[in-house]
């Protein structure tokens, strides 16, 4: 059987796309394991284990309409400079308490939280 020229490019295209896909699927899994690493050693004893908090005032961020619903850019300045929620008797600290915590740091624990309490990235 005689494949047509289209399709025959068709399928080199997708062949050669392939390993990009991968590398950008691994390099993300990489972004959340990383994230991961910075919220269990970081965030964890205030947000808890499910996310849903274990302080009063922290936010619970497996709610469908919770604080996960704002933008990347506004979560980031949160962690970032710190934040205190107006139902909490204490503020967050500048990155969670933790000054060791790199951008890149920010972003890939930000990525879990989404990914691990199910809201998608904005």
């Amino acid at each position: 059987m005689k494949l047509s020229a289209k399709r025959t490019i068709g399928i080199a295209m997708v062949l050669c796309l392939l390993p990009i896909v991968t590398i950008v699927a691994l390099a993300k899994d990489a972004d959340v394991s990383k994230g991961k690493e910075v919220y269990e050693g970081t965030c964890i004893a205030c947000h808890g284990e499910n996310g849903k908090g274990e302080i009063p005032g922290t936010p619970n961020f497996t709610k469908k309409d919770g604080v996960l619903m704002k933008t990347d850019e506004e979560l980031i300045a949160h962690i970032t400079d710190g934040y205190e929620s107006p139902s909490s008797d204490m503020p967050m600290p500048a990155k969670g308490g933790n000054e060791d915590l790199t951008d890149d740091d920010i972003e890939a624990v930000l990525s879990y939280m989404r990914l691990e309490f199910g809201t998608p990235k904005k």
